[in-house]
């Protein structure tokens, strides 16, 4: 098995990013209500959803939100990083079909602390669906941990 590492605080600076794309399937958002035990109609039943205000089926914003997720723990940190403090505000519906694409840009980093500020958003297409911020614990080098210790 090879080992798969993130970037290490010291690695990180202002500005830098990373994204994942994705695009929503039936079988994603059944999996996702199966996974989570959310199983509102809205986001599984198409005659129920045509009543709502978005005459439609969406998906989870939980769902929406763990590509950013993805992104944290794959990407940018990546491997390593904690997730200490996350906040998002749901801008427009995702449906199925829709293709995310899933944002994470490192605002600020506190070397000394081994945290960073990330500004994260979701798009499809040019419309922002979700935006926030996100607080991780980033791992040192090993050699900054040693000469702190």
């Amino acid at each position: 098995m090879t080992a798969i590492s993130g970037l290490c605080i010291e690695d990180m600076t202002v500005g830098m990013d990373a994204t994942i794309t994705h695009t929503i399937t039936d079988q994603d958002v059944r999996a996702f209500a199966d996974l989570s035990g959310d199983h509102n109609p809205v986001h599984l039943d198409e005659a129920f959803a045509k009543t709502t205000p978005f005459k439609g089926r969406i998906a989870h914003g939980a769902f929406t939100t763990s590509l950013i997720s993805a992104v944290l723990g794959t990407r940018l940190p990546g491997p390593g990083a904690i997730l200490v403090d996350q906040s998002f505000r749901y801008r427009a519906p995702v449906r199925i079909g829709d293709t995310v694409t899933a944002l994470v840009r490192v605002q600020e980093v506190d070397t000394a602390r081994r945290r960073a500020v990330l500004a994260t958003e979701c798009r499809v297409g040019d419309t922002l669906v979700v935006d926030g911020i996100t607080k991780v614990m980033v791992p040192a080098r090993p050699a900054a941990l040693a000469a702190a210790g």
